[in-house]
Parts: C-alpha cells; sequence; structure tokens
C-alpha cells in the first residue's frame, strides 16, 4: 500500500499475494506454471510489449498455456522465469528476454508508462525488472567465484560448491525535500543533466548508517547545507529497479537560510525556491521537474500544494 502522505507512488502499488511459501516448493511452482489460467509478463531487456489501444496502457500478457516451456517435461521453471505472486487466482510469472522479436508491437520502457499502468501492471513490471537486473549482474557465487544456479522459483540464487545462498539485492537510497526557515525548498541539478532539469537532493545509505543520517549527511556533501537531525520526517517509499533501488522519500528542515554550496561534483547548481519562484519558472520552462514515476515530484509537490506543470524524464 501507498504512504497516506504521498498516496500516488506509481511504483508502490501493491496488489499481489507474493506466495512466498510456495517458492520453495517445486512441485507447487510448475502446477502454477502449468495453469490454463497462468500469466506471463515478459520483459525484453528493459521493454515490454504495452497495448495502447484503451483508456489507459495495459501490459501485453501471454497465456501460460501457450508458451513452449510448457510443453516439455522439465521438473524446473525455465531459468529465466520467476513466479511474482497469485492476482484473484491467477498465478504470474516474468520471463526474461535480451531480445524482441520481430513485429509492430509498442515496446515502452517502464519510466515511460509507469504512471500509466493499473496497479497490478507496475508491479509486475517493477518486480520482474528488479528480478532481471539482479540475475544478469549477480550470476557468481560472491564467496568463491562459482557460477550459481537459480532456485525458489528466481527469488535465490544458490552455489552449488560452498551451498551459499544469495538473495535479491536492493540499494536503499534517500531522497528528500529539504526547506529552509523561509519556506523554501532546496532543488539540485546533477553534472550530467541539462540546464533546466532539478530535483530534490537524494544519495545511498552507506554501511552502517541510519536512513535519517544519510538524509543529513548526503544534504550537506552535496550543497553544504545543515539539516536539523530531528525535523527528518518518512513521507513514503518506492522500489526503483534502475537497476535496483529503494526509494525512501523524506522531508527536513535546514537550520539556517544560507546559500547553498554544491560539491561541484554530483551536484553542479544548487537553489532554494519559493513556491511562486518554482510555478514560474517551470510555467516558462526555465525549470523542469522530474516525471510523475519519480517519487521526487511527489515531494516537491508535496511542499508546493498541488501539481506543477512540465517535467523532465532520461530514457
Amino acid at each position: 500500500m501507498c504512504s497516506a502522505r504521498l498516496p500516488r507512488l506509481s511504483l508502490s502499488r501493491a496488489v499481489l499475494d507474493r506466495a512466498d511459501q510456495q517458492r520453495h516448493d517445486s512441485a507447487a511452482i510448475l502446477r502454477f506454471w502449468r495453469d490454463e489460467r497462468a500469466q506471463v509478463f515478459v520483459l525484453y531487456g528493459d521493454v515490454a510489449s504495452i497495448d495502447m489501444s484503451g483508456e489507459r496502457a495495459s501490459l501485453v500478457l501471454q497465456a501460460g498455456s501457450t508458451t513452449a516451456e510448457l510443453r516439455t517435461d522439465s521438473a524446473d521453471l525455465p531459468s529465466n522465469v520467476f513466479f511474482l505472486g497469485i492476482h484473484d487466482s491467477v498465478p504470474y510469472f516474468g520471463q526474461a528476454e535480451l531480445a524482441r522479436p520481430p513485429g509492430e508491437e509498442i515496446y515502452r520502457t517502464l519510466r515511460e508508462v509507469g504512471t500509466d499502468l493499473c496497479a497490478l501492471d507496475a508491479e509486475l513490471f517493477t518486480t520482474t525488472q528488479a528480478l532481471a537486473n539482479w540475475h544478469e549482474t549477480h550470476p557468481r557465487c560472491s564467496r568463491c567465484g562459482e557460477p550459481t544456479n537459480i532456485v525458489r522459483a528466481g527469488w535465490v540464487r544458490r552455489c552449488p560448491q560452498d551451498g551459499s545462498e544469495h538473495y535479491p539485492r536492493t540499494d536503499p537510497a534517500v531522497i528528500m525535500l529539504v526547506t529552509d526557515p523561509l519556506d523554501r525548498a532546496l532543488l539540485g541539478r546533477r553534472a550530467p543533466w541539462a540546464p533546466q532539469w532539478f530535483s530534490t537532493l537524494a544519495g545511498f545509505v552507506e554501511p552502517g548508517e541510519s536512513a535519517e543520517n544519510a538524509v543529513v549527511r548526503e544534504v550537506s556533501e552535496e550543497a553544504g547545507v545543515a539539516v536539523d537531525p530531528s525535523s527528518v520526517e518518512a513521507l513514503g517509499s518506492q522500489p526503483w529497479p534502475f537497476p535496483s533501488s529503494i526509494m525512501l522519500g523524506f522531508r527536513a528542515q535546514a537550520l539556517t537560510s544560507d546559500d547553498p554550496v554544491t560539491d561541484d561534483e554530483e551536484i553542479v547548481e544548487a537553489r532554494w525556491f519559493t513556491r511562486e519562484e518554482l510555478a514560474a519558472a517551470c510555467a516558462s520552462g526555465e525549470v523542469a521537474v522530474p516525471p510523475h514515476i519519480s517519487i521526487a515530484r511527489h515531494l516537491i509537490e508535496d511542499w508546493f500544494g498541488s501539481e506543477l506543470p512540465g517535467s523532465w524524464s532520461r530514457p
């Protein structure tokens, strides 16, 4: 479920029963896989086939009964297939493919269509993307280097050499809307971005550090702004499988209204904005804020009090 403070986070909607207790039961997973009702979401690299003919975009899913692997007598799922869960008695699977088939289908990334999908489709796309990224980048045991085997319906990799088990990686990152004593919002621009692209500050949580402490540290490092640690307030979170993050959204209060001083490495420009200044800059195109799929957009508009015009988005 979504945070009440940020209720419209596109990738935080959860409707699947992930059925973790079934993942270790190979026989049960194969029954789901061979179920005539089973649906398979196929991810081609980082794009999926999308049906754009309705009022909203939707995933083009494959019926399990038409999947070629169902006609085999294998005792295991194909290595590129993951059991995602059950919804309304229907089993759902994700399948990772490297290349899209020839044809006239419409293909889109999660960034492009995530806000337009229903809750089920968004969860299928997000979860498959995250698992596919993990499997692609973690094929070997981190202890001994041996290639690992995929078990538990795609949710674990086990080393045949030392027996160690490895689980999908999720990297916690904080993202925060900081305001000063005048209630101005702090927005910054990263070095690779276009001159008009601004967003909230963000950064990864380091080992041995709380998320709240990461907020204070990152704002100080990136913008030279001192944050009151007691003001740090969590507003919501959402998965961000680009490639493997969970974005933890916060509000925080700066101790002073001093001008930001950027590190000139990650952040090359940072500014305080009043609501009037930000609205005018967005309307003129001088400033563009992130798209609605990003939690940053929701943090900004939570402070602003309504929707802002325009947006930017990376491919």
